[in-house]
């Protein structure tokens, strides 16, 4: 009746009591009793979410994966997950990351599954299912719900995320009506699928493709694109054979894998968000994974593809020039060819005749878009433990900058002042915002790029050096300094700075300085007091009391490592 190695035959396979009750109750759908003589049991595991609108199409895409796991001789059984909406949820989808890995886990562990199919979209959900899943190492494979079409906007291309913080501020400005910003809004996000700029969706798609986990193409074929539902639909076929093939998760998240997705987030100018999510990931399988290994890695490569926020294209653009398996063939020496991916393939017999149909979007690598434009970490006396900045995102000028400091004790402080006259700033200031780390948001909130103070923006004034302890969006932009490690709320030196403190950024020599005298700080530390708990129960209270810092992948301290899928007892 099947290989004993299967975990669904210890519900299954059996002719007992518990083997009634485990087939008959699931038979109240009409399931005829040959869906349980053996064949591999294939979770889906799905987010969708009204609540969540790039997932909300996610019901298609999850029927697309049953038909192939049927095609295949496999029995596809549907599982929710709590999901994570971006635009909806607060304080941030972050701060609940590591709790849906949880749910992920144990989904999976319980249950009578032999392999997985992750279905996620929005920027959290992806690392959410990926560590989840990685905990319980069964045969897994990642599909991604793809990218919106392009907006557009009065004859214009307007990108998800980029163009709401453009506009914004010339709304600020006073060069945008209100009612014109009001009818973006429709123009902006026009079809199903996540934000189609280069943001934290699109770049962890990216990773999912780069790492293996995912089928070629699975980056950019826009949601509502047909390809998206035959990928989908191809997975489902593909889990069933890495079933029989005991193909499972750690053999394709190995070493190598992280380096080569280090290696492609530089060439598509990719989200600062996939550092703390790849560092979590890799915690969770076991792979040694530093904060350094980006820099290392990834600093001196060029960015290959002209996207916004980096650029001006956007991923509809992307797809047509020939998608992921373009910058990949673009990488070539640079990539580890031999990393294994879910189709069976190594990434190099993937992609290494994929086709760039539009050099204008995905440049060559002799000619790239932007030179040395990887992540790169800053270390000081300001951030010992490190600090990002994603430098094709800045203004060249200012990577290199001494400034007086602005500081804002927390985000409501912030919001209250930078529309204030009076706040004495000018465009040399450097803005500082502590926190909004992992404890002291909580969760670690995309308010890293704050707004430039209004009577800045009236001068005409588009960037400043920002610097603080939380994230930003990866469809944002600007010179701006992020997950400072560690955090203020923690402890760190972050917590010490003053207005009117000096402040020097080098990122060509990755340094970050506060120039203030170590006795005077230490005369500062020995008068802070440590932040009380921002609740007394319930779920952020374990958070709070457990996240790691942001230089760890802000998992949870219990969570690093994996139990694996051993078969739990009976529930009779």
């Amino acid at each position: 009746m099947g290989s004993p190695l299967r975990r669904s035959r210890a519900w299954f396979g059996r002719l007992d009591r518990d083997g009634f009750i485990y087939r008959s109750w699931l038979k109240n759908r009409g399931i005829p009793d040959d869906q349980f003589d053996g064949r591999p049991v294939i979770g889906i595991c799905n987010t969708f979410s009204e609540l969540t609108p790039c997932n909300a199409h996610f019901r298609t895409l999850a029927e697309q994966v049953k038909i192939g796991v049927w095609e295949s001789g496999g029995f596809p059984l549907e599982f929710p997950v709590m999901s994570l909406g971006e635009t909806m949820l607060r304080p941030t989808a972050m701060l609940f990351r590591n709790l849906v890995s949880m749910d992920v886990e144990e989904s999976i562990r319980g249950n009578p599954i032999d392999g997985v199919v992750l279905l996620m979209g929005c920027d959290k959900t992806t690392p959410a299912l990926l560590m989840g899943a990685a905990s319980c190492d069964l045969p897994t494979i990642g599909v991604s719900g793809g990218p919106m079409l392009s907006g557009k906007f009065r004859g214009s291309d307007i990108g998800s995320g980029t163009g709401v913080w453009q506009m914004s501020e010339a709304v600020r400005a006073g060069t945008l009506p209100i009612e014109e910003f009001r009818e973006a809004e429709s123009c902006m996000h026009r079809s199903a699928g996540h934000c189609m700029t280069m943001g934290t969706a699109s770049t962890m798609a990216s990773m999912v493709e780069a790492l293996g986990v995912g089928l070629p193409g699975n980056a950019a074929y826009p949601a509502v694109d047909a390809r998206r539902n035959l990928l989908a639909r191809m997975a489902g076929r593909r889990i069933v054979a890495m079933v029989e093939k005991d193909l499972r998760l750690s053999q394709i998240l190995t070493r190598p894998a992280f380096e080569n997705a280090i290696r492609v987030n530089a060439a598509i100018g990719g989200s600062t968000n996939a550092v703390i999510h790849l560092l979590a990931l890799a915690g969770r399988v076991g792979v040694e994974l530093t904060l350094s290994d980006w820099d290392r890695l990834g600093h001196d490569l060029p960015c290959l593809v002209d996207l916004q926020p980096s650029g001006q294209y956007l991923m509809e653009d992307f797809c047509y020039a020939g998608g992921l398996p373009a910058v990949i063939r673009e990488l070539g020496e640079v990539l580890h060819k031999d990393a294994l991916t879910v189709n069976g393939q190594t990434l190099w017999e993937n992609n290494r005749d994929a086709p760039n149909y539009n050099p204008a979007v995905i440049h060559p690598f002799a000619t790239p878009f932007k030179e040395n434009a990887g992540i790169a970490v800053l270390k000081g006396n300001l951030c010992p433990n490190g600090a990002v900045i994603k430098p094709s995102a800045a203004t060249p000028a200012l990577l290199t900058h001494r400034g007086r400091a602005v500081v804002f004790e927390n985000s409501d402080e912030m919001h209250a002042q930078v529309n204030d006259d009076s706040l004495e700033v000018d465009e040399t200031c450097i803005l500082v915002l502590k926190n909004c780390g992992p404890k002291g948001y909580p969760g670690m909130a995309e308010v890293g790029n704050m707004p430039l103070p209004a009577k800045l923006l009236r001068r005409g004034i588009t960037d400043m050096v920002r610097i603080s302890d939380g994230r930003m969006s990866g469809t944002a932009y600007g010179t701006v300094v992020l997950h400072v490690s560690p955090e203020a709320a923690a402890g760190g030196p972050l917590a010490l700075v003053r207005t009117g403190d000096m402040i020097e950024l080098d990122v060509a020599e990755r340094r970050l300085h506060l120039d203030v005298s170590p006795a005077e700080l230490a005369a500062r530390a020995a008068r802070w007091q440590a932040p009380a708990p921002p609740m007394e129960r319930g779920y952020t209270r374990l958070y709070y009391d457990h996240v790691l810092q942001a230089d760890s992948g802000a998992d949870l301290d219990f969570l690093v490592g994996h139990s694996g899928a051993a078969v739990p007892k009976d529930n009779h």
